[in-house]
């Protein structure tokens, strides 16, 4: 076989295998809590909180709880699913070919995997993540407002970057985009997996999207957690996080984000918020995750979250996108191109 035909062999054949091992959630079933060596409850595993159920509440709906048949027909109207289920038929030969010039469109149906139902959370169909607020929206306040607003105008500016440093943080590969990475880890349009590691003194969680990875010291006590942060002038990535048991629920608690992430949002947060996390697996199949927020810069008040990640049987996928990688430079010389062509500088 000829190298060409042995090239697109070999991707044809890694295609059908990272369809076919799509990760599927398990289904989840009552029984006694897995415990670790030393007592713990097990966290480890691989664990999904793909849904379509997102932070806020769903367009439409008032309630935070509904019915399996609501539920359902959520599912069969959700926009995204049909774009998907449309995008997945067959192309028509008789159409032609797209319009020169016209805009291809980025992923299709292959590569999205946001969930395909509500999510299920202590036996309820979920409107949104948020549980308190009442209105399952983000209480900001008026200085709050104001950073969004700048924000969703630096997001518009970043789709004709000026430079690689006015990009998002997730189009450059430093962090998770649509908060996968957390704090206050959420679902995204794919890869929606979580990897637990956990030993005595620490655990990691490995994240699927762009492969983040928090690292996090236990501690015996929350006041020792507490006073084991790092310095203030440290604003990590994913933020400084540190955790403690309480019983069967690990806590984390995470401060001094970085301000590059917590102004890209979608949870928004001053490098002076605080996050606290509690992940109780309450069976072999299911860990419930809550996550309290507080900052008052942006919020008028601490708002609180809750979901399932649910056990899966496959491992995760390497996501290798890295800072720097070739599409930066070409994302540049592109809009560098355009500038030439008449068009806006980048950044206007």
């Amino acid at each position: 076989m000829r190298l060409p035909e042995l090239l697109v062999a070999l991707l044809l054949g890694a295609t059908a295998a990272v369809a076919a091992a799509a990760p599927k959630p398990l289904a989840v079933k009552e029984g006694p809590v897995p415990r670790a060596a030393d007592g713990h409850a097990d966290l480890s595993g691989v664990w999904s909180n793909a849904s379509i159920t997102k932070l806020t509440r769903l367009p439409g709906t008032k309630s935070l709880t509904i019915s399996a048949a609501e539920a359902k027909a959520l599912g069969e109207n959700n926009p995204m699913l049909k774009r998907l289920d449309a995008d997945a038929e067959a192309t028509k030969a008789s159409e032609g070919a797209p319009v020169v010039g016209g805009d291809p469109g980025g992923y299709n149906s292959f590569w999205l995997d946001p969930g395909r139902t509500l999510g299920h959370v202590k036996g309820e169909y979920r409107t949104s993540w948020i549980v308190d607020t009442a209105d399952g929206q983000l209480p900001f306040s008026a200085a709050g407002k104001a950073l969004v607003a700048k924000a969703n105008a630096y997001s518009r500016a970043a789709d004709t970057p000026a430079n690689p440093e006015a990009m998002e943080p997730w189009d450059r590969c430093l962090i998770s985009s649509r908060g996968s990475g957390g704090p206050g880890m959420l679902n995204n349009i794919y890869n929606s997996n979580y990897q637990i590691l956990q030993t005595r003194g620490s655990v990691a969680i490995v994240i699927e999207m762009i492969h983040d990875a928090r690292g996090v010291t236990l501690y015996p006590t929350k006041a020792a957690a507490q006073a084991a942060h790092g310095p203030p002038a440290l604003h990590l990535w994913l933020g400084d996080s540190t955790g403690w048991w309480e019983g069967d629920t690990l806590v984390i608690e995470t401060i001094n984000v970085n301000g590059e992430q917590g102004r890209a949002g979608p949870i928004f947060l001053t490098p002076q918020g605080r996050v606290t996390e509690r992940l109780t697996r309450v069976s072999a199949g299911q860990i419930f995750y809550e996550f309290l927020v507080e900052d008052p810069t942006y919020y008028t008040k601490a708002w609180r979250a809750e979901m399932s990640l649910n056990a899966m049987k496959d491992q995760l996928f390497e996501y290798a996108c890295h800072e720097g990688n070739y599409a930066l430079p070409d994302i540049m010389s592109g809009v560098r191109a355009a500038e030439a062509g008449g068009k806006p500088k980048g950044g206007q």
